[in-house]
């Protein structure tokens, strides 16, 4: 295990001009004082790792030290050559640059270790895109990669509603969601000095104009925890009504697969215990009655709406429709 740490150790001075005790313990979770020990191993050891005094001191590499990719095992092996997404990496201009990067690392691997990206692509696959839908790339992606991968601010026109809308954007990231892309960008706000950070559709957009001047980047964004704030937080920014059915065990077991799963876990939760018939009554919060109409539909028998009164109805009419039909 220390092994294992004492190389991480050198990876992480090796990706980086300089980094604090802190900073180390935090990548390593390790205390400050193990951090100390580690660098006094490593440079016992031949790995020239110096130790910079005062407040504003770090640990760094000299000499251009670098060190070689043979200490790789198997698994991390084949676990890097699965990092790739070929689709996105085509869609974003990056598909000869991805190549040239593995042919590179394969190159400097143990010659046992050689067959790593073949035998990983040939056991996973990464397919974005939804099913029953074509995926579009949009025109204006390779234009907004670039500007992502070199830090470089965008003047851009997206549509909002029926309007255009031009933005002064800093482009943080890229994010691949169920065939769509998104982009992660800080944004002045209105009237403000501050900035915040927003989510656009790029196939919203009608023009990118990469500007010359960078950004700088805030360290602290943590893009996994934003989109998954962002993404929580629109999934219920949607959902605007409420319906109320009576569910049976079946209905229950299917809820989540035809509306919103978390929505679903969260109303069986609050539900309360079910009728002499095993029936359970559940509050449910919808996007609008339309969408309900067509989300419960799905269950069939497996559920009564009860209230609104005008998707009882439209349930009603599905019922005579259906019985007129397959009656005898």
């Amino acid at each position: 295990m220390r092994a294992a740490r004492l190389i991480k150790m050198v990876l992480l001075l090796q990706s980086r001009p300089s980094m604090t005790a802190a900073e180390l313990a935090r990548e390593l979770e390790v205390s400050e004082r193990t951090v100390t020990r580690d660098a006094q191993a490593l440079s016992e050891a031949g790995v020239p790792v110096y130790a910079d005094r005062g407040r504003a001191g770090g640990y760094r590499l000299i000499g251009g030290y670098r060190t070689r990719l043979t200490g790789l095992a198997r698994g991390e092996a084949e676990a890097l050559f699965l990092s790739g997404v070929p689709a996105a990496l085509r869609e974003m201009g990056l598909e000869d640059a991805a190549s040239a990067a593995r042919l590179k690392v394969s190159a400097a691997l143990l010659p046992s270790l050689r067959d790593a990206s073949r035998t990983a692509s040939q056991r996973f696959h990464l397919d974005a895109p939804a099913w029953f839908k074509e995926p579009e790339t949009p025109e204006l992606l390779p234009t907004v990669a670039d500007a992502v991968w070199d830090d470089r601010r965008i003047t851009a026109r997206y549509r909002r509603g029926d309007d255009e809308v031009e933005r002064e954007l800093e482009p943080y990231a890229l994010v691949l969601k169920a065939g769509a892309w998104y982009l992660c960008a800080r944004v002045a706000d209105a009237g403000s000095s501050r900035a915040s950070f927003r989510v656009y559709r790029i196939d919203r957009f009608t023009a990118v104009t990469v500007r010359e001047e960078r950004f700088a980047r805030d360290e602290e964004f943590d893009l996994p925890a934003f989109w998954e704030e962002r993404a929580a937080q629109f999934a219920r920014s949607i959902l605007r009504a409420e319906v109320v059915v009576r569910l049976t065990g079946e209905g229950v077991r299917r809820l989540a697969y035809t509306v919103d799963p978390r929505s679903a876990r969260e109303a069986l939760a609050a539900a309360g215990d079910p009728d002499e018939r095993g029936r359970v009554t559940v509050t449910l919060p919808v996007e609008s009655e339309e969408v309900a109409h067509d989300q419960l539909t799905a269950l069939g028998p497996e559920v009564e709406v009860l209230s609104p009164a005008t998707l009882r109805k439209r349930f009603t009419d599905d019922a005579a429709r259906l019985a007129e039909l397959y009656g005898s």
